[in-house]
């Protein structure tokens, strides 16, 4: 007797998905928000209008969906083009103007993501890998445009190192989110401080 293979609806899949993008949308706000310890599954299941079955079903534990946060924010942060597309300029200038236009587009696509991690440093044992794992790529990007920025300056070898420290300092997470969260400042603001800061010191 021929036995019935599951069928899979791609409608029926396709609903799967917009939930699951739905919950981990609504988590990754209540995180950034609230903060990791203080939002439980039923109070993300309220916000992506589920059930905590369906929520524990679609993507799993409270920390399953952090984790899926951090992969899916990876995946969305597009760095390698953005890399790519600096990588090839030769105007020292023009090459800061574009990476403080690209890093502002990556973090402010990506803020909830790296609040929704900050947040979670204090109750979540993994939260620093998670930080790791969020900026790992982030820092190599930044390393590659370090070295591509000296050799166009024609800056002594010794300070490589402090040409990607000073990008990380200007350019990474912590320094965007000190001028837009903890000032106030539009990210436009921030953008056109950090191009210019960066462009009087290395150029």
């Amino acid at each position: 007797m021929a036995t019935k293979r599951a069928y899979a609806s791609p409608l029926r899949q396709q609903a799967a998905a917009r939930t699951r993008e739905q919950i981990l949308m609504c988590a990754a706000e209540l995180f950034a928000g609230r903060g990791y310890g203080r939002v439980t599954v039923p109070d993300i299941a309220a916000a992506a209008g589920v059930s905590p079955k369906t929520v524990f079903a679609s993507v799993g534990s409270k920390s399953d969906i952090l984790d899926r946060v951090v992969d899916q924010g990876v995946t969305a942060s597009g760095h390698e083009e953005a890399v790519a597309r600096l990588l090839a300029l030769t105007d020292p200038r023009e090459l800061l103007r574009e990476l403080a236009a690209a890093t502002r587009h990556g973090n402010e696509g990506q803020f909830l993501v790296h609040e929704a991690i900050r947040k979670a440093l204090p109750t979540h044992e993994q939260a620093e890998e998670l930080w790791e794992r969020a900026t790992g790529e982030y820092r190599k990007a930044l390393r590659d445009v370090a070295a591509h920025l000296d050799a166009l300056t024609a800056r002594p070898a010794a300070s490589g190192e402090e040409t990607v420290h000073l990008l990380w300092f200007w350019f990474g997470p912590s320094g965007w989110r000190t001028l837009v969260v903890e000032n106030g400042w539009s990210w436009e603001r921030a953008e056109r401080f950090l191009s210019r800061t960066a462009i009087a010191t290395l150029c």
